[in-house]
């Protein structure tokens, strides 16, 4: 019993049991409510009867009673009543009514007349004589009623127990269905096969809803699946030039008369990789999205301000131009520390990578209800096959190698944006413009 619950077709089942159920307790409920009040019609009927025949007989006595009687008999099949009147020795004096005269005064719910083989419901009278009255009123409407009320539980009752188990056996073929389908792509997908998606048949169903999720789901799983094997080729690719120098600067330093410059050398090189491995281990652990934990409410506004001033001194030195502009108040829900290294490898990025006497301009403002930066430059720009791989990993153009770098800056940016629910976009057409776009928070004089 307890699987049933685990399972559609169980549900459905228990369910039409459920209102079939319901169903009887209606119907038994109708049916006793209906026969209390069929029996207290008649019981109105036979007292008002009674009481016009005993007022007759205060009139007239109880000859008066028997010719009312015989009258009343006359019209039985208007009436529906019949009767019965004895004097006190027990002798017939009117009525045509066969049942035997109850001993006691009162009400009888069932009175065997007709020879025993009919009901009826009757009241016993004693006249001011010693004469005794019956009057009595046919039960078959009752049990007639009776008998339809439990005709029709009973087929209804049948009925919905019918109909549940089909519909138990109907969901549960669906259900069996839609989920065959779900089940055998994702063997297939646990076979290797990581090009399968889940069936959607555009029904906007609960199922077609479970499987778009899991879809999207899949394309974020192979997303990622083709970054790692993107970084782990580029790692091989970028990283095994400059750990071939190393190893030639240490053998040469082995065999060296003076091996102090091969030494110096060899440590500055392994100094690089092992910040090209930290930046690699920082983005990773921005794009698991755990420093989403630490997010604050603060002021991008001041935050961005406060970086541009410091690189201020570096692009005057270099011969650049820095231009800013900031609109007050934008305040974003963030990490400080990573929303400061954002701006600050974007500036980076335009004092690296662009000759002296260029101009950059940073710009923050409100759009489209999000916070918008964007850092523009009018240097040479970036060639268009590389424009749309900005973002990747060891992402850089011919001209950008000669300025050095692994090319993780800009891929960290990305990294930075998407973990505060944001997105970074560039264009290269006179200069590259990068920008930034992260949802704000109305509350923005507060501050951390």
């Amino acid at each position: 019993m307890r699987r049933i619950w685990q399972s559609t077709t169980g549900v459905v089942a228990v369910i039409g049991i459920l209102l079939a159920l319901a169903t009887l307790a209606i119907g038994a409920t109708v049916h006793e409510l209906a026969h209390e009040a069929l029996e207290e019609q008649l019981d109105h009927r036979i007292g008002a009867e009674t009481r016009s025949l005993l007022a007759e007989a205060i009139r007239g006595g109880t000859p008066a009673v028997a010719e009312l009687i015989a009258r009343r008999e006359a019209a039985a099949a208007a009436s529906g009543l019949a009767y019965l009147l004895v004097d006190a020795s027990g002798q017939p004096l009117a009525g045509s009514l066969d049942a035997a005269m109850p001993a006691q005064p009162g009400y009888v719910e069932h009175l065997r007349h007709d020879r025993g083989q009919r009901e009826a419901q009757a009241l016993t009278s004693r006249l001011p004589d010693g004469s005794r009255l019956l009057v009595a009123a046919d039960r078959a409407a009752i049990d007639d009623t009776d008998r339809a009320i439990r005709q029709v539980t009973a087929y209804a009752f049948g009925s919905l127990l019918l109909l549940g188990i089909a519909a138990a056996w109907a969901v549960g073929a669906i259900t069996r269905a839609r989920l065959h389908g779900i089940d055998r792509t994702a063997l297939a997908i646990i076979g290797g096969d990581l090009s399968q998606r889940m069936p959607v048949d555009g029904s906007g169903s609960e199922f077609d809803r479970v499987s778009i999720t899991l879809n999207r789901m899949l394309d974020r799983i192979a997303s990622l699946l083709d970054n790692l094997r993107e970084v782990s080729g580029n790692v091989a690719h970028d990283l095994r030039t400059p750990l071939t120098r190393l190893t030639n600067r240490l053998e040469v330093a082995r065999t060296a008369s003076e091996p102090g410059l091969h030494i110096d050398a060899a440590l500055a090189q392994s100094r690089e990789l092992l910040d090209t491995f930290a930046a690699l281990l920082r983005i990773s652990e921005v794009e698991s999205q755990a420093v989403r934990r630490h997010f604050a409410l603060l002021s991008l506004s001041r935050l961005v301000s406060e970086v541009v001033e410091a690189y201020r001194p570096d692009f005057a030195a270099s011969g650049h131009r820095l231009l800013m502009a900031v609109a007050p108040e934008i305040s974003v829900n963030g990490d400080r520390h990573l929303l400061q290294q954002l701006v600050a490898n974007l500036l980076d990025n335009a004092l690296r990578h662009t000759p002296a006497g260029t101009t950059v301009r940073v710009a923050l403002e409100v759009r489209g209800g999000e916070a918008a930066l964007a850092i523009i430059d009018d240097g040479p720009g970036v060639l268009p096959d590389v424009l749309p791989r900005l973002f990747q990993r060891f992402s850089t153009g011919d001209s950008s190698r000669s300025s050095g770098g692994h090319g993780l800056g800009l891929a960290l940016v990305a990294a930075i944006a998407v973990a505060h629910h944001g997105a970074v976009t560039a264009q290269s057409s006179a200069g590259l413009s990068v920008s930034v776009s992260m949802p704000i928070r109305s509350d923005g004089d507060q501050d951390r």
